[in-house]
């Protein structure tokens, strides 16, 4: 029986000793010449196969033209089939193959001794990448930010009534040495704190006599306790509170607690808290620039301490508006700041950045209003600003310096009008751009309103529709040689793969075309996505594939980002294949077929056969 099996390639890799012994002793080796079918569509396998050498080619049933995965060298297949029972798909050795064979028997002892094993075996997407969750080490697993805000240090709640005097919560202040008290006035609750006396005292009348409903704040930031803490960050950083009301997990309402930000910067023992302190008290835009290299490095430590990509995306995200719109503040005058909309494009707008890129910008002005006569020089010093901090001027010219990118509400919307009605090329690459804004600074209601007429407009052209969509198929004719490349063990030093054309972009475009299809007005791609689910536009198990699809290369590329940066290299948003382990290339091609059966979806639902 052979000896040299290679028990480093997912999915043995998780096996035990005794595990690997009873894979010795039930494996054998079997040839394929090539052109041979390995495994009929509708045949009853009786093993798993483990390629030794040459390269096996899958079909789907009625299409001998194009290969929908390939495995070569440690790759195993079909573990569903052997589930299932039967083979949903034809595999041609495309080449004289030697390969191991599993007996079924064997693989389903393992299986039952080895729940890892099995998930990474046939699972879905989301389970594999859930096993590998659990593979991770423990510091990996338990990592400060997927905890939930109950293991966090909550405070007590301390309630008064709404007719209480200002005084009386005082002196409860000293008596429970807090300085949170939650204020009921009927069916709603309110928060008064230490910041809130001041208004009191300035207030001027005698605080035994001035009742906490006129001092109290009633518009609470709650969390759920179940919430993980990263979350928890996210929701104070966004919306600038420095404590959250934290809500029971059950979903009925029942106060539980108040969480800190200082408790909860204790507990996660990193520097969000201090970089978003930072960014609001800054009185200067090199002050600013430190903070946002201190988000570079914010990533770096969540990214290594194993927290979730959408998470630290989402984080990120809230830490840059808060940083953009700082900076808009310092250099604009407080007039143009209310009658304008600053806001942000791109992976920025969606929450899906993780290292610095390109800016993507943009401001809207309000109808009728008077901008001072330097306001072209106040935007190139603001896109000059970003440039300094790290965010490197927009190739394409999509920022605030750029008239095209600024203007009154009414003629920035007759412009986006013009991408609906004249859809070049140019044009729809603007529409697919502006459709990912999101709100930093100023007045929301005014980009609200431009994206609220576009939708209006935009749902009844079909033909416009169809032709924005079809950029998908961008890179596709790519797809062959993109295979080759990650099946290939032998690649030149420091070569490496775009994922954003055959991963990111036709996940994120398809989506965003399905949104404007709809009229979904969200701009993230798992908001979208959800709501396209929740319209019944797109099934919930489709919709999840895509999404853990984008989390899993969002990953691969922040890693490959991050080891650059180590290594003294600029950031390339590419990623070095030979750095992948057996799971990653594994999981990678679980994605990448993911990636290809929703395009196939996309030219059915746009008809883009027929453009």
């Amino acid at each position: 029986m052979p000896t040299a099996f290679n028990f480093a390639a997912s999915p043995f890799d998780c096996l035990t000793p005794a595990e690997q012994a009873l894979v010795r002793d039930q494996v054998d080796i079997a040839y394929f010449r090539a052109g041979e079918t390995v495994l009929a569509s509708g045949q009853a396998p009786t093993h798993l196969f483990v390629v030794i050498k040459g390269f096996v080619q899958q079909f789907e049933p009625g299409d001998d033209q194009q290969a929908v995965a390939s495995y070569g060298p440690d790759d195993s297949f079909d573990g569903r089939a052997l589930v299932a029972g039967r083979a949903s798909s034809r595999f041609v050795a495309a080449e004289e193959v030697l390969a191991y064979q599993l007996a079924h028997a064997a693989v389903n002892e393992l299986i039952a001794r080895n729940a890892t094993f099995g998930a990474l075996l046939f699972s879905d997407l989301s389970n594999k990448l859930g096993a590998i969750a659990e593979r991770q080490s423990r510091h990996e697993l338990q990592s400060l930010t997927l905890a939930r805000v109950d293991e966090a240090y909550l405070r007590q709640p301390v309630f008064m009534d709404a007719d209480a005097d200002v005084l009386s919560a005082v002196r409860l202040f000293r008596e429970k040495r807090t300085n949170t008290v939650l204020v009921r006035d009927g069916g709603r609750h309110g928060v008064f704190t230490a910041n809130a006396l001041q208004r009191a005292v300035l207030d001027g009348r005698p605080l035994d006599r001035l009742p906490l409903r006129e001092v109290a704040s009633f518009e609470l930031v709650t969390v759920r306790a179940s919430d993980p803490v990263g979350d928890a960050l996210t929701v104070m950083v966004r919306h600038k509170v420095h404590r959250a009301v934290v809500l029971d997990a059950l979903g009925a309402g029942t106060i539980v607690g108040v969480l800190e930000a200082l408790d909860l910067f204790s507990f996660l023992s990193n520097h969000s808290y201090l970089i978003s302190r930072d960014i609001a008290e800054a009185g200067d835009l090199p002050t600013l620039a430190r903070a946002a290299e201190h988000i570079t490095r914010l990533v770096a430590l969540l990214a290594r301490g194993g927290t979730r990509v959408g998470q630290i995306a989402s984080l990120v995200q809230a830490l840059n508006a808060r940083l953009f719109e700082r900076a808009w503040q310092l250099i604009a005058p407080a007039d143009l700041v209310a009658n304008s909309c600053l806001f942000v494009m791109g992976s920025e707008g969606r929450g899906e950045q993780l290292l610095r890129t390109d800016q993507d910008n943009g401001l809207l002005l309000r109808n009728g209003y008077a901008a001072p006569d330097d306001l072209p020089a106040l935007c190139a010093r603001f896109s000059e600003a970003l440039a300094s901090f790290g965010y490197p001027p927009c190739a394409g010219g999509v920022m605030l310096s750029n008239p095209a990118w600024r203007g009154m509400v009414s003629e920035f919307a007759e412009r986006a009008r013009g991408w609906l009605l004249q859809p070049t090329g140019e044009h729809l690459m603007a529409l697919a751009i502006f459709l990912d804004a999101h709100a930093v600074c100023g007045d929301a209601a005014l980009l609200a309103e431009v994206r609220a007429r576009l939708f209006a407009l935009a749902t009844d052209h079909d033909a416009m529709l169809a032709r924005f969509a079809s950029a998908v198929e961008q890179f596709a004719a790519e797809d062959a040689h993109w295979w080759s490349r990650l099946l290939a063990r032998d690649q030149p030093e420091r070569e490496g793969v775009d994922l954003k054309k055959q991963g990111l972009f036709p996940i994120v475009h398809g989506v965003r075309s399905l949104a404007l299809r709809a009229g979904v007005p969200e701009t993230s791609t798992a908001a979208r996505l959800d709501a396209l689910v929740m319209a019944g536009q797109m099934e919930r198990a489709q919709a999840n594939d895509v999404l853990d699809s984008l989390h899993f290369f969002m990953d691969l590329k922040l890693k490959a980002g991050l080891h650059e940066m180590d290594t003294g290299h600029a950031v390339s948003g590419r990623v070095d294949l030979r750095r992948l382990s057996s799971l990653e290339r594994d999981l990678l091609k679980d994605t990448l077929d993911v990636v290809k059966r929703f395009r196939r979806s996309l030219r059915s639902r746009f008809h883009l056969d027929q453009i």
